[in-house]
């Protein structure tokens, strides 16, 4: 897994992003709520430990119930509603942050599944090599 140091900013500039750390999961996934937010088939996320997760600017965020039964928090600027990064109460000590949020400087990601294949639209490509999960990976937290 790569080794990240990269600062990004939301669509408008408000808010900056600091990620640093392992790379702990790099997967894209394909859940009803991905694809809203992406407006696309799936989101192409990483997980990153929280206390390599930092940001500068107001943020506002969002909380649902999951599929799993987990409360999901997707935090964003509240000027331009960019993702910045979610977190899972499955998961506390991680954030999960979408890949697109480092455009130009996210060369180093490669999905190693996706997730939540049972509501993935046949029109969105993604690579066939990939392992597909009709939910979460089993027997493995995501």
């Amino acid at each position: 897994m790569p080794q990240l140091d990269l600062t990004a900013a939301c669509d408008c500039g408000a808010v900056a992003l600091f990620a640093k750390g392992e790379a702990i999961s790099m997967f894209q996934c394909a859940c009803l709520n991905c694809q809203k937010v992406s407006g696309g088939g799936h989101s192409s996320v990483l997980l990153l430990p929280a206390d390599g997760v930092r940001t500068t600017g107001a943020t506002k965020s969002i909380a649902r119930s999951a599929d799993s039964g987990a409360t999901f928090t997707r935090h964003f600027c509240p000027e331009c509603g960019t993702t910045l990064y979610a977190q899972s109460s499955r998961v506390p000590g991680f954030r999960i942050l979408p890949v697109g949020l480092f455009a130009g400087q996210n060369d180093w990601f490669a999905p190693n599944q996706l997730i939540f294949a049972r509501s993935h639209p046949a029109w969105d490509l993604v690579e066939d090599h990939l392992p597909r999960h009709e939910a979460y990976r089993p027997s493995q937290k995501q």
